[in-house]
C-alpha cells in the first residue's frame, strides 16, 4: 500500500492509497507502528507538496491524522520529515474547505501533549492561518476544525496563547459563540477561549474587551445544551481565577446564570464546572460573595454536598462555600452557619480529598 504513494503513481491511485491507509490506522494501534516502519509518514508527507491535487491532500492530511492518533513517536516523525509545516501550508486562504478541515484535524491531533510540535506550528505561521479559517466567511465545519485545533495548540502553552490573541483570535472565538451559530461550534469555540484564559492576565482582558463574558452568559441559559453549558461554566471559572475584574461576571447577570446550573436536573458535568466557577468568583470579592447569597447560592450548593452527588461536585461545592464565607463577618451574614446540610461541607472535604488542600474555609462554616 505504500508503495502507491510513490510520485510515479497517478493522483487516483495516489489517494485512494491514503485513504486506505486511513482506514486501517483509524483503530489499530498495530497498523500505524507498521506503516511508520515502512516509510509511511515520509511518502504521505510528500504527498503533501503545493503541486498536488487536492484530493491527494485531502486523503494524505486524514492519513497522517490517523497515524498520529495516540501515538507519540509518529506525531515527532511527521514533524521530522517536514509534515507539520506541510499541513500549515494546506491552510491558505482560497484553498479546498475539505483539504483546510483535514489539515486542521491532524494538526490538532499533533499538538496533543507534543510541546515541539505545538511550537513547529506557531513557527511556520499555522497559529494565524488558523485563526484565518475563524472567519464568518468560511465554511462551519472548516471553522469547528480550526477552532479545535487552536483549542490543543493553546493548552498549556503560554507563547501559543499569546500569538492567538496577537492574531486577532480573541475576537473571532468569540464570534463564534454568537446567537443561532450551531452547538458544536459554540462548544469547541468556549474550549478553545478557556485555554486562553489559562495562560494569563492579558488573555482574561482580551476576552472580557471582546465582549466574551456577556457571551458566555447568553451560552448559560437554562434549557440550552449541556454540553455547551459545562464548558461555558468552566472557561467563566479560568477567566476569573485570580482576576479583579471578575465583577463583569456579576454585572451580566452571570452568578445568578451559574447558580442555576446548581439546580436538580441539571448534568454533572454542568454542576461541577458552575460551582468551580463560583468558587473562583468570591475569591475576594465581596461584592460576589453578597450576590452569590442573594440569589440562593448557599442554598444551592449546600444542597451539592448531600449523598448522591458525585465526589468531584461535592468538593467544588464545598470549596466554593469555603471561599464565599472567607471572613467572618460575611460568614455570619451569609446565614450558613446552623444550616441543617452545613456540616457536611466538613464531612465532604474530609471523605473527598486530603485536609488542608486550600478548602480551610469551608471547614469555619461550623465553628
Amino acid at each position: 500500500m505504500v508503495r502507491r504513494l510513490a510520485p510515479g503513481d497517478s493522483a487516483a491511485e495516489q489517494a485512494e492509497a491514503a485513504r486506505a491507509l486511513a482506514r486501517l490506522c483509524s483503530d489499530k494501534s498495530a497498523n500505524r507502528e507498521y506503516v511508520r516502519c515502512c516509510g509511511g509518514i515520509a511518502a504521505l508527507v510528500g504527498l503533501l507538496a503545493p503541486c498536488g491535487s487536492a484530493a491527494v491532500h485531502e486523503e494524505a492530511a486524514a492519513a497522517l491524522r490517523n497515524l498520529c492518533l495516540d501515538n507519540g513517536r509518529n506525531k515527532d516523525s511527521v514533524r521530522e520529515c517536514g509534515g507539520v509545516a506541510a499541513l500549515v501550508g494546506l491552510l491558505v486562504p482560497g484553498g479546498s474547505p475539505a483539504v483546510q478541515e483535514r489539515a486542521a484535524a491532524a494538526l490538532r491531533i499533533l499538538c496533543i501533549e507534543n510541546k515541539q510540535n505545538q511550537d513547529g506550528v506557531r513557527e511556520g505561521g499555522g497559529v494565524a492561518a488558523l485563526v484565518r479559517l475563524l472567519a464568518p466567511g468560511c465554511a462551519t465545519a472548516v471553522q469547528w476544525y480550526a477552532a479545535g485545533a487552536l483549542t490543543d495548540l493553546c493548552l498549556g502553552h503560554a507563547k501559543n496563547t499569546d500569538s492567538v490573541r496577537e492574531c486577532g483570535g480573541v475576537p473571532a472565538l468569540v464570534g463564534l459563540l454568537a446567537p443561532g451559530r450551531s452547538a458544536a461550534v459554540q462548544e469547541v469555540g468556549v474550549a478553545a477561549l478557556a485555554n486562553l484564559c489559562k495562560q494569563g492576565l492579558e488573555n482574561k482582558r482580551s476576552v472580557e474587551e471582546c465582549g466574551g463574558v456577556a457571551a458566555l452568559v447568553r451560552l448559560l441559559a437554562p434549557g440550552g445544551p449541556a454540553a455547551v453549558q459545562e464548558r461555558a461554566a468552566s472557561a467563566r471559572g479560568n477567566l476569573c481565577f485570580e482576576n479583579t475584574r471578575s465583577d463583569s461576571v456579576r454585572e451580566c447577570r452571570g452568578l445568578a446564570a451559574l447558580i442555576a446550573l446548581l439546580a436538580p436536573g441539571c448534568s454533572a458535568g454542568a454542576q461541577h464546572q458552575a460551582a468551580g466557577a463560583l468558587g473562583n468568583l468570591c475569591i475576594e470579592n465581596t461584592r460576589n460573595q453578597a450576590s452569590v447569597r442573594e440569589c440562593g447560592g448557599v442554598a444551592a450548593l449546600i444542597r451539592l454536598l448531600a449523598p448522591g452527588h458525585s465526589a468531584g461536585v461535592q468538593k467544588r461545592a464545598a470549596s466554593a462555600l469555603g471561599n464565599l464565607c472567607s471572613d467572618r463577618e460575611h460568614r455570619l451574614r451569609a446565614g450558613v452557619r446552623g444550616h441543617r446540610g452545613a456540616r457536611r461541607a466538613v464531612g465532604a472535604r474530609q471523605a473527598c480529598w486530603r485536609p488542608g488542600a486550600g478548602c480551610q474555609g469551608a471547614a469555619q462554616l461550623v465553628r
